[in-house]
């Protein structure tokens, strides 16, 4: 099977909305000259000044004591992931967790982990489904050494997990003698929608990472954070998964650039979201779910179209939305402007008119 993602096919109309990922973002001419003017060096060498600021940032912001730079958020999970646990280990995390449905198997086929999958809505679980997994200590059962977050939930619809619900699951966890790890994805949406600082959102957390390809418009890189101890031994993974990025620094400053001028607009995404939650709302037979950030999820098959229909259709136009679980996905992001949300809203409604 090619696993290789397909080119656009030939011919197809250029995309003038694009409502599928907050991925799709590009870097802005000033972010681009951020990055030129950057002072690099060899990152392997330990001698970046930029990606050292940036890490040395990233780990004040987020409460810890250190910080890596890794090309993706991927790679923080699986860094993570292989440094927590040793092979036969259990794993707590949602049914829906990114490191279980979007990574490859590679808990599986590098960690040598197993994932204990909870259920919950929006993507998340409360207390008592976690204290239902504690596993009785016995040479039967794998040794439970990792409770895993997903902050937003995507397939949950962009939800926020609350810092009182984190407090809680992250102290039962430590109490069990576990270590937590959260997926911060989606992290400074999750603190600009709550209000909650992003040290204070990760303080139960032993280590967390943040993304900056994502809201924050960066065209690569995710820092992930933790003890010095913690980090010092994820570096012999980060080696094993491909080594050090040399002139990093050029793309540390666009995280950098990113950090400056990228979060508190978080919270225009949010309201281009909700505009078109609301709008699709109206619609006869739509099925909306309602957004705590920059995720949108709805159905349009009591609408009289099936998902993948209306997702070909608004293709046709330029308009491209993702498809997920059998919805559709719509994620807002810095290159959407609320006239866009408008000519997409309008876009659908004829469509389903036909």
């Amino acid at each position: 099977m090619v696993h290789a993602p397909e080119r656009p096919a030939p011919g197809a109309p250029p995309v003038r909305i694009n409502l599928y990922s907050d991925t799709q973002t590009r870097p802005t001419p000033a972010m681009k000259a951020a990055m030129m003017e950057a002072e690099v060096g060899d990152e392997q060498h330990g001698d970046d000044p930029t990606v050292h600021a940036l890490c040395d940032r990233m780990a004040k912001l987020l409460g810890k004591e250190a910080a890596m730079f890794l090309p993706s958020g991927t790679m923080c999970n699986v860094v993570a992931l292989n440094t927590h646990c040793r092979n036969g280990d259990e794993v707590v995390a949602h049914e829906s967790a990114h490191i279980l449905t979007s990574e490859g198997g590679s808990h599986a086929a590098i960690a040598g982990v197993q994932i204990n999958p909870l259920r919950g809505s929006r993507g998340m679980f409360d207390a008592d489904a976690l204290r239902g997994a504690i596993r009785s200590r016995s040479r039967y059962a794998p040794p439970q050494t990792l409770l895993e977050i997903e902050q937003t939930a995507n397939t949950g619809g962009g939800a926020v997990w609350p810092v009182a619900v984190l407090n809680e699951l992250t102290e039962i966890a430590h109490g069990q003698g576990w270590s937590t790890h959260m997926d911060g994805a989606r992290l400074m949406n999750a603190c600009v929608a709550s209000g909650v600082p992003a040290d204070e959102m990760c303080a139960g957390f032993d280590t967390a990472w943040l993304d900056f390809t994502k809201g924050l418009g960066a065209p690569l890189g995710a820092v992930l954070v933790g003890s010095e101890e913690f980090i010092g031994r994820a570096w012999r993974w980060k080696q094993r998964l491909g080594g050090s990025m040399r002139q990093a620094g050029i793309c540390a400053a666009a995280c950098l650039y990113a950090l400056d001028h990228n979060v508190g607009r978080l919270a225009d995404d949010h309201a281009n979201a909700r505009s078109f939650a609301a709008g699709l709302r109206q619609i006869e037979g739509m099925s909306v779910e309602e957004p705590d950030t920059n995720l949108v999820y709805f159905d349009p098959t009591a609408a009289g179209m099936a998902p993948a229909a209306l997702q070909s259709a608004l293709l046709a136009e330029g308009i491209s939305v993702s498809a997920l679980g059998g919805r559709l996905r719509a994620c807002t992001h810095l290159d959407v402007q609320a006239p866009m949300i408008d000519e997409a809203l309008e876009a659908v409604r004829r469509i389903l008119r036909h």
